[in-house]
């Protein structure tokens, strides 16, 4: 395995399901003039021995893909299915021309099914020529390895609905998350960097707030911190990172990090 050698994970997007701005909203965060108040749909880039690796693809992802001038694609590893983790993925046919290669996708099944209802023109036996050209790898809770590199499954909670969060080496990363079992902070444990997802300071179903992710990384102590999935609800980024603890910070999006 290859978790052993330099992660880069490059934030390409940090925003909650409706972005930052919000259409119509004129609060200060949606009219802030700081870019890391500016937040695409969430997704993050893996760079590791030469391969890259995308964990969702939203609404967003042409624009990530260019905003960021990504070269290359080898997979896109699911979180779970709402359309802004999924909704991007007719954009990876622009990897099939350029690369002539086909892309791996991961998820679970129950992932991969809607997946498939999204975009049935992409699984059709008459498949339609200008579609994605794609290879499915079903997951489970089980650790799975992609071209040298071992992703360990950390299962959580979206209120109700099952998502599936990456422990790649030392490096965690969980969106869209309301609940975490005893049994999957264990397997979170000992890393030195966590990525959580934190929409508002208040209270909400489906999402922690961003006290009770702090709270969740103190428990962890990771050497260092990052909150994405933000809604403009959490406040200007320049306010907040300086009431967090020093080993978390917001994450924005363009951030480059190296586990």
């Amino acid at each position: 395995m290859t978790n052993n050698l330099p992660l880069k994970v490059t934030f390409l997007g940090t925003g909650t399901s409706i972005g930052v701005p919000v259409i119509t909203c004129d609060c200060p965060v949606c009219v802030s003039s700081d870019p890391r108040d500016k937040r695409n749909r969430t997704s993050a880039m893996l760079e590791i021995n030469g391969r890259t690796f995308v964990i969702d693809c939203g609404p967003d992802f042409r624009h990530q893909m260019l905003q960021n001038k990504v070269m290359n694609l080898d997979a896109v590893i699911f979180t779970h299915e709402h359309r802004d983790h999924i909704a991007g993925l007719d954009d990876i046919r622009a990897f099939n021309y350029v690369l002539n290669k086909k892309i791996d996708i991961y998820g679970t099944p129950e992932v991969l099914e809607a997946v498939r209802i999204e975009f049935p023109y992409i699984f059709s036996e008459s498949r339609y020529f200008g579609a994605p050209q794609l290879t499915v790898h079903p997951i489970d809770d089980q650790p799975f390895s992609i071209m040298g590199v071992e992703f360990t499954p950390i299962r959580v909670l979206h209120e109700k609905l099952p998502v599936t969060g990456f422990r790649i080496g030392d490096f965690t990363y969980i969106t869209d998350a309301s609940f975490i079992s005893d049994e999957e902070l264990q397997k979170i444990k000992g890393s030195r960097v966590i990525v959580l997802n934190a929409l508002r300071n208040s209270k909400h179903v489906s999402h922690f707030s961003v006290g009770e992710a702090v709270d969740i990384l103190k428990k962890l102590e990771p050497e260092a911190a990052y909150l994405t999935h933000l809604s403009h609800f959490v406040g200007l980024h320049e306010d907040v990172n300086k009431k967090l603890p020093d080993f978390i910070q917001l994450a924005y999006d363009g951030l480059e990090i190296f586990v």
